[in-house]
């Protein structure tokens, strides 16, 4: 499935789990909107801007990472919002699970918007 324009936003935010798991770079990132925002929920800073950083960040991520793993939790639906609580392996390393609830909000069939809860 090349396109996401069936897709719902669950499918979409599970789609780019299933890549993030892979590293498939160019499937992880076709996902994401060029203008894509990532805060971080603690203070609402913006962390990061736009495809082009998300494609860096995650890319130095991925080959850092050869182990990187996340496994969903719990998934909510409500609406374009996909809430996901993971627990992630062998992020840069680490022997010892972290976990992370993303709160992805999908607009015109990509990801927009990612806040972070750490």
């Amino acid at each position: 499935m090349n396109s996401n324009s069936d897709l719902s936003p669950e499918e979409i935010v599970q789609k780019q789990l299933e890549a993030y798991n892979s590293r498939d770079m160019e499937t992880y990132i076709s996902l994401f909107s060029d203008d894509v925002e990532f805060y971080n929920y603690g203070d609402h800073t913006l962390t990061m801007e736009g495809k082009e950083a998300c494609r860096n960040f995650y890319q130095d991520l991925f080959d850092a990472s050869p182990n990187l793993h996340s496994t969903t939790l719990k998934r909510i639906v409500h609406n374009n919002v996909v809430i996901e609580h993971e627990s992630i392996t062998g992020r840069k390393g680490l022997t010892q699970a972290i976990t992370m609830v993303l709160i992805f909000v999908i607009e015109n069939k990509k990801i927009s918007k990612v806040t972070v809860i750490k």
